[in-house]
């Protein structure tokens, strides 16, 4: 329940037939804040509870949403599924990739509707560039490119203490193996270490990278090189992962897929760009994109400016979320804008991304079985080691 748990909160809860009866953090002061905040908005306070294994025994409640850490976001979401409960899950849907494909297993099994968190799949606007990418306006696609300028600040140094009496590090740390509590973990830097987070490519890269995946299409599946490069410049601190990378992905058939991560002292819009054998699409965060045909410097007229859809993502939202729950009523996994699988393969790039990096060097993959064949150093880092206490089971 922290700042993007307390939005999810509220946006579900104005929804038509839709009450939110718990919240759910290990940290004492998050879960009563915003259950105190809802009683304020509603009339009706949730129930705070401390472990989400609570929540998944719950009879009467239908559907979980995890917008915890990244560490935490598959073995829940695999938990709900078990308790026969429906589950959004928050980007990126998995810490690593063998877990992944464990929650797409999951939602097959226990056939529950299982969604991830990318909003832009519900924007209007990205629904229009998209579709116009696969009416194929510009062609075949040969290449397509993302871009996050995002800086970040140094977190510094914060050396090993006890943690605070309102905060349940066991339960906090959960899947993670054991070690100390420090200051640099609680409550936003843990995104940055690799045993919690993904760095910023499995924070915000796990969004970019989607929009590409999504408009190469599914049928497209994951490449077969990758290639990573990048590094944490600007600063030394604690933090493990890159502040800044460039990533190369290539499919059998030559079609490159390429993503940069500028982390530091940027000024460079966040964009997206698809290049096809008719033309090259641009399109910016908001919504609106550019197309220029045949070679042309300058845009086609009247295509792609797009007003944009309310303010920050809290319509957006509302769409997702909207879709979710109208694909539990209607039993119908298949009108998911962000099906579980999608999801699963956009995620992927960002956990073979890390690895790349991480080993330093270039990386085969096969997308059939989602390992690197005869690589085991590679392939060791397809999962993770789980604390005992909360260890995921070998198959769904």
């Amino acid at each position: 329940m922290g700042g993007r748990g307390g939005s999810v909160m509220k946006t579900v809860a104005a929804l038509d037939r839709v009450e939110v009866v718990k919240v759910c953090d290990p940290d004492r002061n998050r879960r009563e804040k915003w259950a105190a905040e809802l009683e304020a908005l509603t009339g009706k306070r949730p129930a705070p509870e401390v472990d989400l294994r609570r929540i998944m025994d719950d009879p009467e409640i239908d559907a979980v949403i995890m917008t915890c850490c990244n560490h935490w976001h598959a073995p829940a979401g695999i938990l709900a599924c078990q308790a026969g409960k429906h589950a959004y899950v928050e980007k990126p849907i998995s810490h690593n990739l063998k877990e992944g494909r464990m929650l797409v297993q999951a939602a097959r099994r226990y056939q529950r509707v299982v969604m991830g968190g990318t909003q832009r799949r519900s924007h209007p606007n990205f629904r229009k560039a998209i579709g116009m990418i696969h009416e194929g306006i510009i062609g075949d696609i040969y290449m397509a490119r993302w871009l996050l300028c995002g800086p970040r600040a140094s977190i510094g140094f914060k050396k090993p203490t006890a943690p605070p009496d309102s905060l349940d590090w066991n339960l906090w740390r959960g899947p993670a193996v054991e070690q100390p509590y420090h200051e640099n973990l609680v409550h936003y830097n843990w995104h940055w270490f690799w045993d919690f987070g993904g760095g910023e490519m499995g924070n915000n890269g796990s969004h970019l990278v989607d929009i590409c995946h999504w408009g190469l299409g599914r049928s497209k599946g994951l490449p077969t090189r990758i290639d990573v490069v990048g590094g944490r410049f600007g600063y030394r601190d604690q933090a493990q992962t890159p502040n800044t990378l460039t990533a190369t992905h290539q499919y059998p058939d030559g079609t490159l897929l390429v993503g940069e991560i500028r982390g530091h002292h940027t000024g460079e819009p966040t964009s997206w760009h698809f290049y096809g054998t008719k033309g090259h699409m641009r399109i910016l965060t908001g919504g609106s994109f550019e197309i220029f045909l045949e070679g042309s410097k300058k845009p086609e007229p009247g295509i792609g400016n797009l007003p944009p859809v309310g303010k920050g993502f809290k319509k957006i939202d509302r769409l997702q979320f909207s879709n979710f729950f109208q694909a539990i009523r209607e039993q119908r996994p298949d009108i998911l804008n962000a099906e579980i699988e999608d999801i699963h393969l956009s995620n992927a790039f960002c956990h073979l991304d890390n690895i790349s990096y991480r080993l330093g060097r270039e990386l085969r993959f096969d997308p059939e079985t989602e390992t690197f064949p005869g690589d085991k150093e590679a392939n060791q880092l397809l999962t993770r080691q789980y604390h005992p206490e909360f260890q995921l089971p070998e198959q769904v």
